[in-house]
C-alpha cells in the first residue's frame, strides 16, 4: 500500500528477497562508514528474524513453540522473546484485539500451512494463553494454542536492520520491506500510499523523517478478479476477517509498532485513538467505499493525490 520516492543522494542501494517480499536498503554516505559491510549486516539481521519467526520454517522458534510449548517451556532467541513481549503488551492495551493466537483461523482459511498429521483446532484459545518465563522461555497454557507473528515480525526486522546500519555509522537512509519501512536521517522522505481498493492508484503522499510507516489492506488479486479479497487480519472477537476498512496506514516511531497497529486499526478504526496516542502514532484509514479518515496527529504531513 506504500511506496517510497525521491531518492536520497546515496552511495549504495541493495535489495534482497526476504520475509516473503523484497527488502530494499538505501543508505547515504557517512564519514568512516563501511557501506557494504553495513548493508550486509542489516540483511543478515533481517534474515535472522525470518529464520527465527517464520511460521513456515520447521526449525524456527515459532514452529518449535507451536509443537512443544503446550507440553514444556521452550527457550527461544532473545529477539523472539522481545517480539512476544511486545505482542502481549499490545494485546493488553488493545483489549485483546491484537492477538497472535489466531493462527488456527488462518490455517483453516488456507493462509497458513498445517504440519503433516496436525489436527485442526476448534474454538477460541483461552485468554492469557502465552506465558513468558525467565531466561527467554515460553510456555503455552493449552494444546489448542498456535501462534503466528506475521502481524508484527516484519516491522521488527526493519527495526533490526536500522539498528545494524547504525552500528556501522550509517546515519541516513531507508529500509523498506514490501512497504513496511523506516526512514532515518535529517532529510525527509516522501512515501506514496496506494489505494487499498486498487493498488494501481495512489491515494496520497506522506512526508517522513526519522519515522516508520506500515500498511495493511485487503488482499489484491491482479490476475483473477482484478479486485480485492478479504483481509488476512482476523478479528479475535468474531474469528472472522475484519471488514470495517479496506486498508490502514500507520506512522509510528518504530516499524514493529506501526506494523502491529495496522492490524488493530483494521478492526477498531478510530476507536483506537488512545492506543495511537500511547505509542505516538498516527493513522490513515480507507473505508470500503473510499472514504478517507486521518487522525489529527498525522494530517499535517499528508498530501492527497489529485
Amino acid at each position: 500500500m506504500a511506496a517510497a520516492s525521491n531518492r536520497l543522494h546515496t552511495k549504495l542501494r541493495r535489495a534482497r528477497p526476504l520475509l516473503g517480499t523484497f527488502v530494499e536498503i538505501e543508505v547515504e554516505a557517512a564519514p568512516g562508514a563501511d557501506l557494504d559491510a553495513a548493508i550486509n549486516a542489516a540483511f543478515t539481521d533481517v534474515a535472522e528474524v525470518h529464520r527465527l519467526m517464520s511460521f513456515h520454517e520447521t526449525d524456527s522458534d515459532i514452529s518449535r513453540l507451536n509443537r512443544e510449548a503446550h507440553m514444556r517451556p521452550v527457550v527461544v532467541h532473545e529477539w523472539t522473546y522481545q517480539v512476544l513481549q511486545a505482542a502481549i503488551e499490545l494485546n493488553r492495551r488493545s483489549g485483546g484485539v491484537f492477538d497472535v493466537t489466531v493462527a488456527p483461523v488462518l490455517q483453516a482459511k488456507g493462509l497458513l500451512p498445517r504440519l503433516v498429521g496436525e489436527a485442526a483446532i476448534a474454538g477460541a484459545p483461552p485468554p492469557d494463553g502465552l506465558e513468558l518465563l525467565a531466561d527467554h522461555a515460553v510456555r503455552f497454557r493449552g494444546p489448542e494454542i498456535r501462534i503466528d507473528l506475521g502481524g508484527i515480525a516484519k516491522g521488527f526486522a526493519v527495526d533490526r536492520a536500522r539498528a545494524a546500519l547504525g552500528r556501522f555509522g550509517v546515519t541516513s537512509g531507508i529500509v523498506n520491506a514490501g512497504g513496511d519501512l523506516l526512514v532515518f536521517g535529517n532529510a525527509p522522505r516522501t512515501v506514496h500510499v496506494r489505494d487499498p481498493r486498487d493498488p494501481r492508484r495512489l491515494i496520497c503522499s506522506i512526508a517522513l523523517a526519522n519515522e516508520a510507516l506500515a500498511s495493511t489492506a485487503r488482499r489484491f488479486d491482479p490476475f483473477q478478479s482484478g479486485g480485492t479479497e478479504e483481509t488476512a487480519v482476523i478479528d479475535p472477537g468474531t474469528r472472522s476477517p475484519a471488514t470495517t476498512f479496506a486498508g490502514v496506514t500507520v506512522c509510528a516511531p518504530s516499524c514493529m509498532i506501526a506494523d502491529a497497529l495496522t492490524k488493530v486499526l483494521m478492526i477498531l478504526g478510530t476507536d483506537a485513538d488512545e492506543l495511537l496516542a500511547h505509542y505516538g502514532a498516527g493513522a490513515l484509514l480507507v473505508s470500503p467505499g473510499g472514504d478517507v479518515q486521518v487522525t489529527p496527529n498525522l494530517s499535517g504531513s499528508i498530501n492527497r493525490a489529485a
